[in-house]
């Protein structure tokens, strides 16, 4: 039952967000001229992308993340144990590896 109001949830957000980046291009269109417009909406679509991103991002908790990741990926030997973000293992030189926060 939880699972299906995200569902629903998520699919009512999306049709919000579309109608809102679509109203905003055609209100631009309106306005501005045919060939100062299109860049203008592109650029509005693509800040108002970022901008869904973070909000998205801040709800999950993962606010510390970058534009292109969290960086703070380690890996862990599987032979020793130790803790590394190198190819091969410091300590006793296995490749064998497993990811970790």
């Amino acid at each position: 039952m939880m699972n299906d109001f995200n569902n629903k949830s998520f699919l009512v957000n999306q049709f919000l967000w579309i109608g809102v980046s679509l109203a905003i291009s055609l209100a631009i269109s309106i306005i501005v001229p045919f060939p100062y417009s299109l860049p203008i909406i592109i650029g509005v679509f693509i800040l108002l992308s970022f901008y869904m991103r973070q909000r998205t991002m801040r709800r999950l908790g993962m606010s510390g993340a970058t534009m292109f990741g969290n960086n703070t990926v380690n890996y862990y030997c599987m032979n020793c144990g130790q803790k590394h973000n190198q190819l091969a293992c410091p300590r006793c030189g296995s490749k064998m590896k497993r990811v970790g926060t």
